[in-house]
């Protein structure tokens, strides 16, 4: 069976519907935060990627809570709290901002009667919705399939007979069985597609270091303005879309500098908080382009009241998963975006600290182009040398 019509029936017949966000559905948004964490925060990003997702949010709940109820995460009185607003408000789906184990999924579900969609689940469906190319398709799902596995179980009578089809181990096995052996076929399958496509791409990205023009890559939170700060500087046509995770796809290309030098310039997928482990083979593409260039410009979104904690989880994935201690990273640039909508004092009292942490950093606006010339001026200064690019060389 192929890939595409295994995952609909793993998915809409096997799991009731329940395994994934469909669009339009109605929401309450739940958020549980440690004392001292910012709910608030929190809960406006988890709204974003609801609605980037296509779903409606109608309510929302918060719970200050250290440690989590093994069997529900909330705990059995906080469920009746959300189960009575649910039918005030004609709520259909409860979204966690966080991961909630399948035991807490399942009991959750049984407990309410409600779809229940944790924060992993709503990041893989909104990659999926993204993907443009085949390679992120795979990635993304294998990345579902890898989340399904342990959450899958039958629904009723469907995966509770026993099959005796051909192809299973017996009469003994139950469609449930047969399901996860074939979702493991498959897994095993997209594994190797990968790995064919990540050798296809090595072989590319050899030979821009070796022929090529130095490398730049953009990289930040999602929704920073990479994009559009990508088109401004190469007069290119990535996607630009106010909404969580537009770029999925890693695009290259050419960067013209004040020296008469160019450059490459690759437009990457935005980091996010918490990013679920299962997704990591779709950053695959980013985190080479980010480990082997040779400048790395960061785009924080300065009139984001949260910049300071993306900032955060942006150096944690450079300094940690990227550049370790032993690894020397390239010269970072810090660029504080969306200087057009900068408009209180406290949008100005922000950036001012943005600029004592965060050095060599630059003001600017990709969408005005306000201060681009000067970027672009700050680029050539840090950019090593590299030999220039045969015309024969051409990038897509």
């Amino acid at each position: 069976m192929g890939g595409r019509g295994l995952r609909r029936l793993v998915i809409e017949d096997y799991l009731g519907q329940r395994a994934r966000i469909y669009g339009g559905e109605r929401a309450i948004l739940i958020e549980v935060t440690p004392a001292g964490a910012d709910a608030k925060e929190r809960l406006a990003e988890l709204s974003a990627l609801a609605e980037t997702a296509g779903v409606l949010p109608v309510a929302t709940a918060t719970q200050r809570r250290d440690r989590p109820d093994p069997a529900t995460y909330i705990g059995r009185g906080k469920v009746l709290e959300i189960l009575a607003l649910a039918q005030q408000v004609n709520a259909d789906t409860l979204i966690f901002g966080v991961e909630l184990t399948p035991a807490q999924a399942r009991n959750l579900e049984e407990f309410t009667g409600l779809k229940i969609i944790d924060r992993s689940q709503l990041i893989l469906d909104i990659f999926a919705l993204h993907a443009g190319t085949k390679e992120a398709a795979l990635a993304v799902e294998l990345a579902q399939l890898r989340y399904l596995l342990p959450r899958l179980r039958g629904w009723g009578q469907a995966l509770s007979d026993p099959g005796g089809i051909v192809g299973t181990m017996g009469p003994g096995e139950t469609r449930l069985e047969q399901s996860r052996r074939a979702i493991r076929r498959r897994i095993q399958a997209l594994e190797r597609e990968l790995k064919e496509a990540e050798r296809a791409r090595e072989v590319r990205r050899a030979r821009r270091r070796r022929f090529g023009p130095p490398e730049i890559a953009l990289v930040g939170y999602t929704n920073s303005g990479k994009s559009t700060l990508f088109n401004a500087l190469t007069h290119g046509d990535a996607l630009v879309a106010d909404q969580l995770f537009a770029t999925l796809d890693t695009k290259v290309r050419r960067f013209f500098l004040p020296d008469n030098r160019s450059a490459l310039l690759t437009d990457t997928v935005g980091f996010i908080r918490d990013l679920p482990p299962q997704l990591i083979p779709a950053f695959h593409a980013t985190l080479e382009a980010v480990r082997e260039a040779a400048l790395i410009v960061v785009v924080l979104d300065a009139a984001s009241p949260a910049v300071f904690e993306h900032l955060r989880t942006v150096r944690r994935v450079l300094f940690e998963d990227l550049f370790g201690p032993e690894k020397q990273r390239p010269p970072i640039i810090y660029t504080l975006n969306k200087l057009d909508l900068l408009r209180t004092s406290e949008d100005w009292a922000r950036v001012e600290g943005l600029l004592l942490e965060a050095q060599p950093g630059l003001v600017i606006s990709a969408k005005t182009g306000e201060n681009l010339p000067e970027l672009s001026q700050l680029i050539a200064e840090l950019l090593p040398e590299r030999s220039p690019l045969p015309a024969s060389v051409r990038y897509h």
